[in-house]
């Protein structure tokens, strides 16, 4: 049966243009199913100049709404009516629905009621990231919806077996576990840059910390900023890079002009900024997974972060990576200060964390893909 072209119909309220991880994983979740798949794409129209890819794929663009203090992102509304048209013209073998907003509930409320399979996966913590926002109140109602909304698919597919396990611990069934893969020929260390080292005013010997992700309150900021002062309090010629953009910057760029702010960045850019600094840290403990953290790896790059998601389940504690026990922010202050002047160190972390993400060849993680999706329709 793994030999069959199915057709799927992948529904997502983000997706490039979006940047994010989530949006960035389910491009790679469907130009790896377009390979031995009919695709269709479901997904929120960003503006007036958000159109179909030139007939690449087969899409299905619905509006969508801001979601209140999260610039830049949006939720889809519902598409019921519009989804049960289109798949009773043609009828998906299976539908995969990436996000648990409106219009992914809508999704799986029309493939219930059609009788089609559906798989879902669990990208976001929503109900973790309630307490960052002042609705801390909410957490308990938004873990009932999501054990709701995912316990009406077939399955859910996760990243890690850690994750899996905390899935289970809120009432959450039918989980799959599916890795996570890595670029390794775009985020490699060979594209490291002297000039761009040079415009952030760091010499040849000179460590460059970097972080990489969203500049919002549920990435631990406040931590990571602390961070980075003690290291530079003990290794004065330490530079940092900030990558990304989000509702903390004003305030990060307003205390901290010292700092490089970058703003978003996506692709070959991306990928020279990770290779030409040193250290990545990463002091997130409300990830899935953490796509950040294994392309930092695949850089070259020596990782500090909390022994949780993409970095408890790639990197090893004092061989491809240092790993703080999660919480312990103290700890995470420590290794990370003394990482900074320890050059050797950094270089052979940098090498083993290389090695080890070599292996998370995309191909794989998409042949794993597929079979999870074969096993939802004979189920």
């Amino acid at each position: 049966m793994e030999n069959t072209s199915l057709r799927i119909s992948v529904v997502t309220e983000t997706y490039p243009p979006e940047i994010n991880g989530v949006a960035l994983t389910v491009e790679r979740v469907v130009h790896g199913l377009q390979k031995n798949h009919s695709v269709q794409l479901v997904r929120v129209r960003q503006d007036e100049k958000d159109l179909p890819q030139n007939g690449q794929i087969e899409e299905i663009l619905r509006e969508g709404f801001p979601i209140p203090n999260y610039d830049g992102l949006k939720m889809g509304l519902p598409g019921g009516a519009a989804l049960e048209k289109s798949w009773k013209i043609r009828r998906p073998d299976i539908v995969h629905i990436s996000t648990e907003g409106p219009l992914g509930w809508s999704a799986l409320r029309t493939a219930r009621r059609l009788g089609i399979p559906v798989s879902t996966e669990f990208h976001t913590n929503f109900h973790n990231y309630s307490r960052h926002y002042g609705v801390g109140w909410l957490k308990g109602p938004i873990t009932g919806y999501l054990r709701h909304f995912h316990n009406r698919a077939n399955c859910t597919i996760v990243s890690t077996e850690k994750m899996a396990q905390s899935l289970e611990g809120i009432g959450i069934k039918n989980l799959e576990i599916v890795e996570r893969g890595v670029d390794a020929k775009r985020f490699h260390p060979a594209k490291r840059s002297a000039e761009l080292r040079r415009k952030w005013g760091a010499g040849l010997a000179q460590p460059v910390a970097i972080h990489v992700g969203r500049l919002a309150p549920e990435k631990n900021l406040d931590l990571l900023v602390q961070t980075v002062e003690r290291m530079r309090a003990a290794q004065p010629a330490l530079k940092f890079v900030m990558v990304g953009d989000g509702p903390e910057r004003k305030r990060l760029e307003s205390s901290h002009p010292e700092y490089v702010f970058t703003g978003m960045l996506t692709g070959e850019e991306l990928a020279i900024h990770y290779a030409s600094a040193d250290i990545f840290l990463f002091p997130s403990l409300t990830e899935t997974f953490g796509n950040v953290v294994v392309e930092a790896m695949a850089s070259g790059l020596a990782v500090v972060a909390f022994d949780y998601a993409a970095a408890s389940r790639h990197a090893r504690h004092g061989d491809s990576g240092l790993l703080a026990p999660p919480g312990s922010s103290s700890e995470f202050m420590r290794i990370a200060v003394e990482l900074a002047n320890e050059p050797n160190l950094i270089a052979d972390l940098g090498k083993k964390a290389r090695m080890v993400v070599e292996s998370l060849d995309l191909e794989i993680v998409n042949r794993r893909f597929e079979e999870v999706l074969f096993k939802v329709m004979g189920r």
